[in-house]
């Protein structure tokens, strides 16, 4: 079978499980493999026999399988993308699933991958802050769980979106390959683009917590030719998404003006407090050393339309009262805020179980809570009582939450949680949960995640860039590539949630000169955001009257 598209040429192979996908004019991208594993719980997914069949558009892999009663793996060519499903008939555990690649006992033996000519790689989810793009040769992970740990870095954006892009290095033009499912079907923590040699395949971790019974099918891969850019590729995935019902349709966000305004997060100053030898960071979210913060810009004429408290104003994390040790009096604070049309967002840790009952929580196998779960009984009453008490006029009266830590979603097998939920659909589980709860106690409330998604187009107002660099990296930091690198993310998320504004962040900067750089281009990115009120943090170096004069011009004069 041979199949010609204006874009593409795709021939199947004599031996029926591998398909040549090439350019137009013969240059050889993929040799496809049409295998698949989804392994489970005791019982590794090795094809032991197969059949493929075909009718000029579609081929049919219809395999037997070690793990399930039946399988089979499809390729359907379209006029300008290539799709490929794989499912599986049976019962049993998911821990991991692999497409464009799976173990075969049949005749020959092994892992059979997807062969690859391309020479660069793209990933939607930034990883080293000093490179754009990586070698197809290179790791990439879509998912939810990460942190600042070498080999864990993928933490800015959690979810991004499922998309990844290829290139030749002798073509301009890129191979989109996106991955397709409605969010509750996403229950995998991340999905990993598992390079060989000349070779890739993709690996869903699924950590035993998606249970089959009858009919399962994997998210689906397309592939999309010709992009002019891989951000073309993430727009047309949103619209694709939108079709299948898998992610909102684009529509213009009806947003309050004050959503625009400047930001001023309190974490930048914390932090130079911190190095001066105040104390932890999180210690000084205090509401002396705010006023303190505000004033000092105060001072200068600059008067942030929007206040971000940040981590820890609160006595736990999981309860989210406040510290009355640190702020006597919250709800007068936020009330002389208004008075001088200011609006106050809280910082609210995702996830984190402190001061919660077990029950309420994902817990190890001894018991032991690791992360709130938004499907325990009782836990989304609780998630609304909390944002009543945090929004509404009769409890604090803030005007939002800034939301962290979205990358501890927990993860692995040996946890345990309440409502079948897991990895990226659990998580949009509990922003579903806050969202609907904020919106209720404050119609107006404005939500910030670092989730662009586009199926979370529904649980966010804005998307936060996240850190500009990895502070634990070893070697010195690349001051050069900042600017670059929180372009190249608003791009993603301006691609991805074209309907949603972006907080441009401004964590950390290594030195006085990159911020200068990076806040004359904020305002064409998003919404400018500013985290310091008197120095840098990781140089130390103190604002001038110009830098004062520049963020008065951007985040707004108090006379």
């Amino acid at each position: 079978m041979i199949v010609e598209r204006p874009g593409y040429r795709l021939e199947l192979m004599s031996d029926g499980r591998r398909a040549v996908l090439s350019s137009p004019t013969a240059d050889h991208w993929l040799t496809l493999s049409l295998l698949a594993s989804f392994d489970r719980v005791g019982c590794v997914d090795e094809t032991t026999a197969y059949e493929t069949s075909t009718d000029g558009t579609t081929v049919t892999l219809v395999r037997r399988s070690s793990a399930w009663e039946a399988a089979a793996v499809a390729l359907e060519c379209r006029d300008d993308t290539i799709e490929v499903r794989a499912w599986v008939e049976g019962q049993g555990s998911l821990e991991d699933v692999h497409l464009l690649g799976g173990r075969s006992v049949h005749a020959r033996t092994g892992l059979f991958r997807t062969g690859t000519s391309f020479a660069t790689l793209f990933s939607a989810n930034p990883g080293d802050p000093a490179k754009l793009l990586r070698g197809a040769e290179e790791e990439a992970v879509l998912g939810v769980n990460g942190d600042g740990e070498l080999g864990r870095g993928h933490w800015f954006f959690t979810p991004p979106p499922l998309f990844l892009a290829f290139r030749r290095h002798d073509e301009e033009r890129w191979l989109g390959l996106g991955l397709a499912a409605p969010v509750r079907e996403l229950g995998f923590v991340q999905a990993v683009h598992r390079p060989g040699y000349r070779a890739f395949h993709l690996t869903l971790e699924y950590q035993a917590h998606t249970t089959v019974d009858g009919r399962f099918e994997a998210p689906a891969v397309v592939l999309t030719p010709g992009l002019k850019t891989p951000y073309d590729g993430i727009r047309a995935q949103r619209h694709d998404l939108a079709r299948r019902g898998a992610a909102p349709v684009v529509e213009e966000q009806d947003a309050p003006d004050w959503w625009q305004g400047g930001i001023f997060c309190g974490w930048g100053a914390q932090c130079h407090l911190a190095s001066a030898g105040r104390g932890p960071a999180p210690a000084l979210a205090t509401q002396e050393n705010y006023d303190a913060f505000l004033a000092a810009l105060e001072r200068h004429g600059v008067v942030p339309p929007t206040v971000v408290i940040d981590d820890k104003w609160q006595r736990t994390y999981g309860r989210n009262e406040p510290d009355e040790a640190k702020w006597p009096d919250l709800r007068t604070w936020i009330a002389r805020r208004h008075e001088h049309d200011q609006h106050v967002l809280l910082w609210w840790k995702a996830w984190d179980p402190e001061g919660l009952p077990p029950e309420l929580c994902v817990r190890r196998l001894d018991g032991t809570p690791v992360a709130l779960d938004p499907t325990a009984p009782g836990a989304a009453d609780l998630l609304h009582e909390l944002m009543t008490e945090l929004l509404s006029s009769g409890g604090l009266d803030a005007d939002g939450l800034k939301i962290d830590f979205t990358a501890t979603t927990p993860s692995g097998s040996s946890r345990t949680s309440s409502g079948g939920l897991w990895g990226i659909a659990l998580l949009h589980e509990l922003l579903r949960v806050v969202y609907d709860g904020a919106k209720a106690a404050k119609a107006d409330a404005l939500v910030i995640t670092q989730t662009p998604h586009p199926a979370f187009a529904d649980v966010t107002d804005m998307v936060r860039l996240n850190d500009m660099l990895r502070l634990d990296d070893p070697g010195p930091m690349r001051p050069e590539t900042v600017v670059p690198q929180m372009r190249h993310r608003a791009a993603i998320a301006a691609a991805a949630l074209p309907d949603r504004l972006i907080d441009t962040d401004d964590w950390a900067v290594p030195d006085l000169a990159t911020w200068r750089d990076y806040l004359a281009v904020k305002p064409e990115l998003g919404v400018p955001s500013l985290y310091y009120a008197t120095n840098v943090n990781v140089g130390g170096e103190a604002l001038e009257d110009s830098d004062y004069a520049a963020l008065r011009a951007v985040l707004g004069s108090g006379g």
